[in-house]
Parts: structure tokens; C-alpha cells; sequence
């Protein structure tokens, strides 16, 4: 087993599909990667020797910033946005979009499981 940036990248896959289980990296930033490391994009994680994998290591320490280091700059970025009371800010904290979607129907993602409200619901007919 591989592991690169502190991550363990699963053997079975292409590097160019594993090494996006490192926070921080996509398909874009992987290809980039792997050609700058001169490593074949469609070689699997379980066939790469340790030079390889050191070359890939290097190239993502000189370049990119990933895993704790970039969830500690997102979450400070936040915690900035929210000490200056921007209009961004105040969307994290009342956890709700903050990049302009509607709220009136959707956004479920953001504002969890949906709540009915009590007495809305008609009430069935009593004898009297």
C-alpha cells in the first residue's frame, strides 16, 4: 500500500484515479502531477516502484498545498469571513448557501432534513 501526503491510496486503482483520495487534489491537479513526476497516468498504485512514488511525493510537496494545511487556510478563510461580519460569513454561521442559491425550495444539503411545522396538517373530522 502507497502512501502519499499521509494518505493511503487504494492499490487496485490507476494512479491517476487514486491519487484523488488525497483532500486537495482533483483530476486536473493529478494529471499535472504525474507528468511532472514523469510517471505513465494509466499504471496502477499496486506496480509503481518506490522511486515513483517518491518523484510523485516531491512534486506535490514543492507545488501544492494538501490534506491539514489546506482544511486549516479553508477553515481560517472562513473564520475571517465570519469576524468581519461579510455577507459570506454570515451564510457559514447561519448554515445556509452562501454562493447565491435559492433557499425557498432546495438547499436541503445545507439546512439538513426538513421540518414540518405542527398544525399545518388538517385535522380529521370528530364525532360530536
Amino acid at each position: 500500500m502507497a502512501r502519499i501526503s499521509g494518505v493511503t491510496i487504494p492499490n487496485e486503482k490507476q494512479i491517476l484515479y487514486a491519487l484523488r483520495y488525497v483532500y486537495g487534489i482533483g483530476m486536473k491537479s493529478s494529471g499535472d502531477i504525474l507528468k511532472k513526476a514523469n510517471v505513465e497516468v494509466t499504471v496502477r498504485v499496486k506496480d509503481l516502484s518506490d522511486q515513483e512514488i517518491s518523484r510523485i511525493q516531491e512534486v506535490i510537496n514543492e507545488k501544492y498545498i494538501v490534506e491539514g494545511d489546506l482544511q486549516r487556510v479553508v477553515t481560517s478563510n472562513i473564520k475571517r469571513l465570519k469576524e468581519i461580519k461579510a455577507y459570506r460569513g454570515s451564510r457559514h454561521s447561519s448554515n445556509l448557501p452562501s454562493r447565491g442559491q435559492r433557499t425557498k425550495t432546495n438547499a436541503r444539503t445545507r439546512r439538513g432534513k426538513k421540518l414540518t411545522v405542527g398544525g399545518t396538517a388538517k385535522k380529521a373530522l370528530s364525532k360530536t
